[in-house]
């Protein structure tokens, strides 16, 4: 703690320069005459000062004054200050009890719970002291304030001159009672941060220590778990101690877990928030297509139909370990439990009799060492009871391995896992005979943790792509769109993502139950993070691999993101051209912004990257000319609209729809279903005729030649209202017929007209021609 010298030399000076001078001022009153006014004289010569500047510096020290209040009432973390170190405290003795007990057995989440908490103590208390030295910091620049005042000559004459101290005698009086207020103010004050930060210090202090006991505790987990803890398994128990007990056992783990969770700043809120959202995504797909009465199409959606919140709870379950890698072994066990149950839930329906009953079997396998950890068993007693759950284990696992059916073994990862169940069964049976207990309980545990969450992962990553396609199929109802879709090429994409995913997911829990997630990340971590170079190019390997996952991501969003809103790119693209564009635009952006982030993100010298961009350029000059004018003409193309997806357009000799507007080519689609691959840099140096570029009209043309004698004004009726029923043809623009005689015995008629759309524009003409003869025949008019 610092020295109080400087503290009590303020306090000195505070009272002996204000309280000594007011003392003073009766005793002068006194002695001065009631028939007397204050002397003036001193006022009268010009050379002196006046009453006025008297009273600017005394607006001095009542300014000084009145900070005092002021600084102490902004000190507002003072009190949560307080607050925050009596809970540290209790939360540093519980864990220092439960650190020194003697008989404890040791467990792994508990010990890796404890460094975690430890670490955001040591974090709270530091940033407790910060807002404690700068509050002191702001107090000592108060008080040496105070004490510049007595270097003012002014100040020192007014308190000195008896005539002065009876003109001023109120703001006198007055600066008294502040000056007491302020000498309370700092006195009380400067004791409490003094006393905040003497019990921050210890805290700091006895915060070391028991980071090092627990550092301590996890090596002899790893080291001696390898030697004989306890006594073999066979010998003789030659006293037998008591458990805590279900009680004593509960109080202790409810405490110290209210301390994690009040202490730690995890991402369990993302989580509840993201499987909220989950559920709520999925609930409106289903009701979106209920809705459009299509409920056919929700039978191949077999893991999501009616059981959108149990797979949500599945998700929370099994994520949240994820999220709370060192929490308290109690919420951890507490989180398999239910995740056990919800499985259960899901299966019922979904599996036959007999694997049901097995998978019962394994969800008690997995249940009772918790409840028999919760019990608060003695040690002799769990391990007898552990070596039982770990025979049953061992032999189950090597039955399901036994009658395994071909269905089951395609998936891999549930196989493996299954392996690893049923070795860690045997490894775990042998340590407990040979009295390797910390070793039994972190075998047992982990192989049953690693198969039921390779069971859960295996389901959450079919979940998630059904999921997706659910929302492409409802995306394509809701638009009118044709519901079937070639939809194999994108579930075998999101198939691989969601399967890497599930297996980085498994290995860190994995690792983690193992006591060497730590160890590896922290491996991992300085090969990535070491700075190398090359030349005078330096980068560490964490950055480029950054810079390629940030580019995979974006060209993986980009691929997928027409998908999500239902566009498969081959069917519907005469209605919702203006969509279809705007994704375009949306997954240029996503490109470009991606290679700039991941450029920014990975830390590679731009210096550097200017460089290569530099030969680049050299090369584009000497030999990419017809690539880059390609890329760039595709950008104009996206941004200028001169054609977008889904127009009908010529280009010399080829007609088409546009399927699709690349960066390097565009795509036609002929009426023959051929695909025309068209360079963009070729698009935009020819000519262009877009049929649909403001609307989708077009005009109609019809010739036909017909015998006379007939009634020229019935038969231009007869035509007009057969064209103008049509349901496609554009009734704002008048249908033009025009009859030309060609020689006495025929005549020619033309007659034009305008179809609402341009892709029906050659049904529409084949149906007028239709009923235009059909017509004339009643007529008996021929036509030639």
């Amino acid at each position: 703690m610092r020295p109080k010298k400087n503290v009590h030399q303020t306090f000195l000076f505070i009272n002996t320069f204000l309280t000594a001078i007011f003392l003073t001022i009766p005793l002068l009153a006194q002695n001065t005459p009631a028939s007397q006014g204050p002397d003036m004289s001193i006022l009268s010569d010009s050379a002196t000062l006046t009453k006025g500047d008297y009273l600017v510096h005394l607006q001095k020290v009542f300014e000084t004054v009145n900070k005092v209040p002021a600084t102490v009432g902004s000190f507002t973390k003072l009190k949560p200050i307080k607050n925050y170190l009596r809970r540290d405290e209790d939360a540093l003795a519980l864990l220092k009890s439960r650190l020194t007990q003697s008989e404890r057995i040791l467990n792994l989440q508990n010990l890796q719970m404890d460094q975690t908490l430890l670490e955001q103590l040591q974090t709270n208390n530091m940033e407790c002291l910060a807002d404690l030295d700068e509050y002191e910091k702001e107090l000592r620049a108060l008080k040496t304030e105070i004490l510049k005042l007595r270097e003012d000559t002014v100040l020192t004459k007014l308190f000195t001159l008896p005539e002065m101290r009876v003109m001023f005698k109120d703001q006198f009086a007055e600066l008294k009672q502040k000056a007491q207020v302020m000498d309370s103010l700092l006195k009380t004050t400067t004791t409490s941060i003094n006393d905040l930060q003497a019990r921050t210090s210890a805290n700091l202090i006895n915060i070391k220590e028991l980071m090092y006991l627990t550092d301590r505790q996890l090596d002899a987990v790893g080291i001696k778990a390898f030697s004989k803890e306890r006594r073999y398994l066979w010998e003789p128990v030659k006293k037998r101690a008591k458990g805590p007990g279900f009680r004593n056992f509960i109080s202790g783990e409810k405490e110290v877990s209210t301390y994690y969770f009040v202490y730690t700043r995890s991402s369990r809120a993302f989580l509840l928030l993201t499987c909220i959202t989950f559920f709520i995504w999925v609930y409106f797909n289903f009701r979106s297509v209920k809705q459009h009465e299509r409920r056919e199409a929700l039978e191949d959606f077999t893991l999501l139909q009616q059981r959108s919140f149990l797979i949500t709870m599945i998700m929370l379950f099994t994520l949240a370990p994820v999220f709370d890698l060192k929490a308290p072994a109690l919420y951890i066990e507490s989180v398999q439990i239910l995740l056990a149950l919800a499985l259960t839930a899901f299966f019922r329906q979904k599996l036959s009799q007999k694997l049901f009953i097995h998978w019962c079997i394994f969800a008690v396998l997995l249940i009772a060492p918790v409840v028999l950890r919760l019990l608060g068993m003695p040690a002799w007693s769990q391990r007898w009871l552990l070596l039982f759950l770990s025979v049953s284990s061992t032999i189950f696992g090597i039955s399901i391995l036994r009658r395994m059916s071909e269905e089951t073994r395609r998936y891999k990862m549930i196989v493996a896992t299954i392996f690893i169940y049923t070795g860690f069964a045997f490894i775990a049976t042998i340590c407990n005979l040979f009295g390797r207990f910390t070793l039994t309980q972190i075998f047992y545990s982990t192989g049953v943790n690693a198969l039921v969450n390779s069971i859960s992962l295996t389901i959450l990553s079919k979940v998630l792509v059904q999921a997706f396609l659910l929302q492409m199929k409802s995306s394509r109802i809701r638009k009118g769109y044709p519901e079937y879709f070639d939809w194999q090429p994108v579930s075998a994409g999101l198939k691989r993502i969601t399967g890497i995913l599930a297996i980085v997911l498994w290995l860190v829990i994995f690792s983690t139950n193992l006591n060497i997630f730590n160890s590896l990340y922290d491996a991992l971590t300085e090969v990535l993070t070491e700075q190398r170079t090359i030349g005078n190019f330096s980068f560490t390997f964490g950055g480029i691999l950054l810079f390629l996952s940030i580019i995979w991501t974006a060209n993986f969003l980009q691929k997928y993101i027409a998908y999500f809103f239902g566009d498969t790119g081959d069917d519907g693209i005469e209605d919702n051209k203006g969509e279809r564009s705007k994704l375009l635009v949306t997954r240029l952006v996503l490109l470009i912004g991606g290679f700039m982030i991941a450029v920014a993100a990975s830390g590679l010298p731009i210096d550097k990257i200017t460089v290569i961009l530099g030969a680049l350029g050299v090369g584009i000059g000497l030999g990419l000319q017809n690539i880059v004018s390609n890329f760039v003409s595709g950008i104009i193309l996206i941004f200028d609209k001169t054609i977008r997806i889904g127009d009908v357009v010529e280009l010399s000799s080829k007609k088409g729809r546009v399927k699709e507007i690349g960066v390097r080519a565009s795509t036609l689609l002929t009426d023959e279903g051929a695909e025309i691959i068209i360079p963009n840099g070729s698009i935009l140096s020819n000519n262009i005729i877009n049929w649909t570029l403001s609307n989708n009209q077009m005009r109609v043309d019809i010739a036909l030649s017909i015998r006379k004698p007939f009634n020229s004004t019935e038969v231009v009726n007869q035509i007009r209202e057969i064209v103008t029923t049509n349901d496609n043809v554009f009734v704002n623009k008048e249908p033009v017929i025009m009859i030309s005689p060609v020689s006495k015995s025929s005549s020619n008629i033309k007659i034009y007209f305008w179809c609402k759309s341009i892709a029906k524009a050659d049904l529409t003409r084949s149906l007028v021609i239709a009923q235009i003869f059909e017509v004339l025949e009643e007529k008996e008019i021929e036509i030639i």
